[in-house]
């Protein structure tokens, strides 16, 4: 047998090699145009116009990644747009005199709904420097619509729609299915609120939940509506009369109730954009896109010795190592590092996740206070920063959120889940255990939870939403019962966070760096992020490391056996999580 998986190895390790030796021809080949093309750095016109990217998403971080086109792992694009990038290109050109006003598409807009808020109030100050901003799209979603509504004129297409009819989230119960499987899901939790895994066993959303879904949604449409009436000089009464009565179903009728300011097809719009910038003729208006004018006017001054780290806290809370969650390993290494660097004056902890492992949460917050002996830490929330992402947000020296932020959910809860049943009715097979003692198949499973141990379970579902109180009270200045009465597990908009004392201010990216600076004393100071991100190149590079591994794993079967051990050691237990009922999916 073990010279048959050598035989095998060796045809593999051939394999691997020869795949290498072409993966590094092939990059040396993109590497070759990547250098090229990066050399050739854009130039800013004299006067321009310019041209919000919204074609690329936008998300929490970007990446200068060179490969960023070539992407050997398929299936999702590499290409992304840093949300903070974005928001300084737009304030750059609010005092770059060759800029003359901001054009945007946005018929195809991807970002989070707090990215678009945090991009809203970007633009707000760039009209408050005295230049115009004309939006456009063929089709207004609502979310783009909203981010329109700070431009000074809106144009869309005469066949096209804006449609608001308000916002919904949807969720999917699964209990009938489960039972119809033969299978069988115990919750345990702390919080009347805490919805996470309901669908598992009920078949109806619970009311706790459907009232805090219903607030949450409530605050966030508001807001849209507030500023939306600003901007129009329409009521919100007439806003939400037009959404319940579906009165915008065509272009006409959004003309008509001064939603949007013209119809116009693209050929008319670039003679509007064109008469703007002060010209005749389509070829006499400079347009230049804003990832151009960001690569053209980004400079870092490396002689700046104060830095302010932002630490993007992006994803699920997980244990171990990761580079796509927010893994308690490589977390408290980013952390560490930051603490350990003197000319790093302060930090932005931008937290942007739905919540994981209650354990690692602990971890990293106690990362995090180490940090915070050293120097102050200012929380800026993203879409979500709940339950276990409000965990290691609540002890910050202070909290800055989006009004569309959902955070909250302060609560634990786990889960058990039984296969038995269903494997008997459908595979017919039949599971047979073998213990020491007496609960010592405890989540194995093939059986229900009894009594004592959902007891067991519960007691440190308890203990650990206790400890959760406690840090929240610690970090918030409040007493234990106060923050007990406001969390339950219950999810609360950014807006409402503020007014119940689980925030400070109103605010993104931007103003988190403000208070960072005031709050070390710095005036000047230059960004640094992390954790960094990794290339193409870099997961290419792993990936060939990992085949080398398996390689020599196949060639080695006692390194299999170990494998496979660790793996059922690490997987298997009780885990107690902090984590969203849902993720977050507006319909509109």
């Amino acid at each position: 047998m073990k010279n048959f998986l050598k035989i095998i190895a060796g045809t593999f390790i051939g394999s691997l090699l020869a795949m290498v030796l072409g993966f590094f021809i092939l990059l040396g080949v993109i590497g070759s145009m990547a250098s090229l093309s990066s050399s050739v750095k854009p130039v800013v016109p004299k006067s321009a116009v310019l041209s919000l990217n919204f074609g690329t998403k936008i998300t929490e971080q970007s990446v200068d990644d060179p490969f960023a086109t070539f992407n050997p792992f398929g299936g999702t694009d590499s290409k992304a747009q840093g949300l903070l990038n974005f928001i300084e290109t737009i304030d750059n050109a609010a005092s770059d005199k060759a800029i003359k006003f901001i054009y945007m598409n946005v018929t195809n807009l991807n970002a989070g709904i707090s990215h678009i808020e945090e991009i809203r109030s970007a633009l707000v100050r760039f009209r408050e420097s005295g230049k115009p901003i004309i939006a456009y799209a063929d089709n207004f979603s609502q979310p783009a619509y909203y981010l329109a509504t700070a431009a000074d004129k809106i144009y869309m297409n005469p066949g096209g729609m804006a449609p608001l009819t308000g916002l919904s989230i949807s969720s999917l119960f699964f209990k009938d299915l489960l039972d119809k499987a033969g299978l069988e899901v115990q919750l345990i939790r702390h919080g009347k609120f805490k919805a996470a895994a309901e669908q598992f066993i009920s078949n109806k959303m619970s009311s706790e939940n459907r009232e805090q879904i219903q607030s949450y949604i409530d605050a966030v449409w508001n807001t849209w509506v507030e500023d939306i009436s600003a901007a129009r000089g329409i009521t919100p009464e007439r806003i939400n009369q037009m959404a319940d009565n579906l009165e915008l179903h065509s272009a006409t009728k959004a003309l008509e109730e001064n939603l949007v300011d013209g119809l116009m097809y693209k050929d008319k719009l670039v003679d509007t954009l064109a008469k703007l910038f002060g010209v005749e003729n389509e070829k006499d208006l400079k347009m230049i896109s804003s990832t151009n004018y960001s690569k053209a006017t980004q400079k870092v001054n490396f002689k700046e010795k104060n830095k302010i780290a932002i630490i993007y806290a992006d994803g699920e809370i997980i244990m171990g190592k990761s580079d796509e969650n927010i893994a308690s390993d490589s977390f408290i290494e980013h952390i560490s590092k930051v603490r350990k660097d003197s000319t790093i004056k302060a930090v932005v902890f931008r937290v942007n996740s739905p919540g994981g492992s209650a354990q690692s949460s602990d971890i990293i917050d106690r990362e995090l206070a180490l940090l915070r002996e050293k120097k102050p830490v200012i929380i800026s929330m993203g879409d979500y920063a709940a339950s276990g992402g409000y965990w290691i947000a609540a002890k910050a020296d202070k909290i800055i959120t989006n009004n569309t932020t959902l955070t909250g959910s302060i609560g634990v809860f786990s889960m058990a889940l039984n296969v038995q049943k269903g494997l008997k009715q459908h595979l017919h097979i039949n599971a047979e255990t073998v213990t020491t003692n007496r609960y010592s198949d405890i989540m194995s499973g093939y059986r229900s939870l009894e009594n004592k141990e959902i007891e067991f379970i519960q007691a440190a579902i308890e203990e650990i939403y206790t400890n959760f109180i406690n840090l929240v009270a610690e970090g918030r200045e409040m007493t234990p019962e106060k923050v007990d009465e406001i969390a339950q597990g219950r999810i609360w908009s950014g807006l409402d966070a503020i007014k119940i004392g689980l925030a400070d201010e109103r605010g993104g990216l931007k103003e988190a760096l403000n208070a960072a600076a005031s709050a070390s004393g710095v005036e000047s100071y230059r960004i640094v992020e992390y954790p960094v991100k990794k290339t193409q190149l870099d997961k290419l590079m792993e990936m060939i490391s990992d085949g080398a591994y398996a390689a020599k794993a196949v060639s080695n079967p006692e390194m299999l056996m170990e494998n496979a051990y660790m793996y059922l050691k690490n997987e298997s237990g009780i885990k107690h999580f902090a984590r969203l009922p849902f993720n977050l999916t507006f319909q509109n």
